[in-house]
């Protein structure tokens, strides 16, 4: 079964994006702030992980720049934020991102991102 980690300082943001994702078959775990999903990064690896920008102690950004500096199998990283000038874009994708949706997030948009991001058919 596919890992995925929803890292966002929002418990709302986290259940719901969850709830999508154990719906089309995938083990999910949360983090709070880029800091405990970089801890969770290294201690075992996912098949994808999205991403909120504004977080304490570590943001979006830093989360991602820090994840693509480490020596580890790197997965795809799926930033989704309240964000939506073409400046966040373009730092979210110099930061090491795949993919960049603004919030709110369609369930079938993000279902299908997530298989698509992780080499799966996307029907």
């Amino acid at each position: 079964m596919k890992r995925v980690l929803i890292i966002d300082d929002a418990s709302t943001i986290r259940m719901y994006n969850r709830s999508i994702l154990e719906a089309g078959g995938y083990q999910v775990e949360e983090a709070v702030n880029g800091m405990e999903g970089l801890e969770k990064a290294l201690e075992t690896p996912f098949d994808l992980y999205i991403v909120d920008i504004n977080m304490p102690k570590l943001d979006g950004y830093g989360f991602l720049q820090q994840l693509r500096a480490e020596s580890i199998d790197q997965a795809p990283a799926m930033m989704v934020s309240t964000e939506a000038a073409g400046r966040d874009k373009e730092i979210a994708y110099l930061s090491g991102a795949n993919l960049y949706l603004v919030k709110p997030t369609k369930p079938d948009e993000l279902i299908a991102y997530a298989r698509l991001l992780m080499g799966e058919p996307t029907q």
